[in-house]
């Protein structure tokens, strides 16, 4: 056996120890339009998760990882989906911030905020996004000014994921008057337990809220949480932004491949699987799911991965709706209650936007993968 088929042998082991009793029922919550769920209960579960040493998997062992390989981190996440173990809510700290302060952040900065990562005891939103510079990232206007030992902010977020659960953020805030687009741009990192922080969900088409946001008015953070020099934050916001896309896409994946399997499921048991254009429509997604797969096993390009998954899951949520007939398009009174197609139809429809538009993308690729000139701009 070698050592990638041993660890994934280990964890697969682990999480059919542990995925019980009180966690028994954790099995399959949460996730995109249903953070919501079980929160506290997941967080404790993370918890769990960290004192058996199966956090931060990839992280290096001087940063209390476990050194894992791509291919163990592959396994991990696949057999943490397989399982059906819960969604996890220290993603954003984890897979983000974590691997950025490794490569890009001061000993003192990996030594205050490594370990509460790794322990799950601090939780981290992204502070990217504004009103006027969604996918536009360079357009921010957030602003940050240096007052002594402290950096005062000032500026509005928003499509902050689990901000109000957050006691952090790593805010993308412009540091140089005068400065324009990539430039001047800083990375901080911004307590959100201070006075000047407000927070608002933001409620979405499933009634739900795990949105908000973020309003900064003075609000402080020390000198020293800059990430890289002052004005260097493009470089670094981007750095985050090629770990986000990194393996544990296949994680989701997997995720992705329940939901097709049970649509199929569905198809065969309401008959909807003799019509020859839904069966054509579920061995399309299928064949989709199989290069999304062989993509990132082979490191597609980040946006090109980032649009076709994205388009991937909004096509299967459509595809839901149809399998399920036209009883789909009904709910009881208000509050609404969804089922699972349902909040998989109107919850996809922001995968083609957040964590960087189809636009934007489509842009990126035929400027900096194929060389294509750049659009004109006004």
């Amino acid at each position: 056996m070698s050592s990638v088929e041993e660890f994934r042998a280990e964890i697969r082991g682990w999480l059919k120890t542990h995925l019980s009793g009180s966690f028994a029922a954790l099995r399959g919550r949460g996730g995109p339009g249903r953070e919501h769920e079980a929160f506290a209960e997941r967080l404790a579960w993370e918890r769990h998760l960290a004192a058996h040493g199966w956090t931060c998997v990839g992280w290096p062992e001087e940063h209390g990882g476990r050194g894992a390989s791509i291919e163990e981190q592959i396994a991990f996440h696949e057999e943490y989906a397989l399982a059906g173990a819960p969604a996890r809510v220290n993603h954003i700290g984890e897979q983000l911030l974590g691997p950025t302060l490794i490569d890009h952040g001061t000993e003192e900065q990996k030594a205050r905020f490594l370990p509460p990562i790794r322990a799950v005891r601090e939780l981290w939103c992204q502070g990217y996004s504004e009103p006027g510079a969604g996918s536009d990232l360079a357009a921010v206007r957030t602003r940050a000014v240096r007052d002594g030992d402290a950096w005062v902010v000032t500026g509005q977020k928003i499509w902050t994921s689990l901000a109000h659960e957050a006691q952090w953020c790593f805010v993308l805030a412009r540091t140089e008057p005068g400065a324009r687009r990539h430039a001047g741009l800083s990375y901080l990192l911004v307590p959100l337990d201070r006075p000047g922080v407000e927070i608002r969900p933001i409620v979405q088409l499933t009634g739900t809220s795990e949105f908000n946001e973020v309003f900064f008015d003075g609000a402080r953070t020390d000198a020293a949480n800059v990430v890289g020099a002052p004005g260097d934050g493009w470089r670094i916001a981007m750095a985050t932004l090629g770990y986000e896309r990194g393996v544990s896409t296949l994680g989701q994946q997997v995720g992705f491949r329940r939901e097709l399997d049970a649509l199929v499921a569905l198809a065969r048991h309401n008959g909807a699987a003799a019509d020859p254009h839904i069966r054509d429509r579920l061995t399309r997604a299928w064949a989709g799911l199989e290069a999304l797969r062989a993509g990132a096993l082979r490191g597609t390009d980040p946006s090109a991965a980032k649009l076709s998954w994205s388009h991937w899951h909004r096509d299967l949520g459509e595809l839901a709706l149809e399998v399920c007939g036209p009883t789909a398009t009904l709910a009881t009174s208000a509050p609404y209650e969804l089922d699972d197609w349902q909040r998989l139809f109107l919850f996809s429809r922001a995968d083609t936007v957040y964590a960087g538009s189809s636009e934007i993308q489509r842009n990126i690729i035929a400027e900096r993968v194929l060389g294509l000139p750049k659009e004109p701009r006004p």
